[in-house]
């Protein structure tokens, strides 16, 4: 049996973790965001914190661009954080691929449309928000942001995501093309956004034998 995987891209502030969460018990699947930062410490026997600092963060050179352009200016330490960067992204991905192997599941972020590309059954998703939603969102949970930093924080987390995934999946971070359905859940709410995307998921069929 083929297990089904939904994959989904946020923009930071839509509230697109909270939506995979409530799209996971609504299915009965499994579901996962920061638990896969533990699940691959746990299995390669690194420190946490390494894949914290290199959570959907892309990797720089010298010159500013991505160290996949290799060349005899890139100094050790520079080479040496491309290669770990490159050996924490392959841990997270095969753990990715075995969980969805053996189960139902609802990925969060972390180019999981991507490692899943080959997969027969997966929806991969976007969700963005409204400005105002997303700065509302977060000064509400983070109450000692001050509310003129909020936008600033919104634009860079989002240029940090959409720099770790344009730089892994060779796509562009939340363009259309790059997934299967993209929603504004400032238009229908959380709620209504994933009843949406169930209702999507019923007409696919693809969940069918879950």
């Amino acid at each position: 049996m083929s297990f089904f995987a939904i994959n989904i891209g946020r923009q930071y502030g839509s509230g697109g973790r909270q939506i995979g969460e409530m799209l996971a018990k609504r299915l009965g699947f499994a579901f996962y965001d920061k638990e896969l930062i533990h699940l691959a410490s746990k299995e390669s026997g690194l420190g946490k914190e390494l894949f914290e600092e290199a959570d959907e963060k892309k990797t720089y050179s010298l010159t500013g661009g991505f160290l996949g352009l290799r060349s005899s200016f890139i100094s050790g330490s520079f080479l040496e954080n491309y290669l770990s960067n490159e050996t924490l992204f392959k841990i997270q991905s095969d753990i990715i691929k075995e969980l969805a192997a053996k189960q139902n599941c609802v990925f969060v972020g972390r180019c999981a449309d991507y490692i899943l590309r080959d997969y027969p059954k997966v929806l991969n998703v976007f969700i963005t928000s409204d400005l105002a939603d997303r700065k509302a969102r977060i000064l509400q949970r983070m109450h000692d942001l001050q509310e003129d930093k909020a936008v600033d924080m919104l634009e860079k987390t989002d240029k940090k995501r959409a720099g770790y995934y344009n730089y892994y999946t060779g796509k562009t971070w939340g363009a259309a093309e790059s997934y299967h359905l993209c929603v504004n859940s400032s238009v229908l709410g959380i709620d209504g956004t994933v009843d949406y995307i169930c209702d999507f998921v019923e007409k696919t069929g693809m969940a069918a034998d879950k």
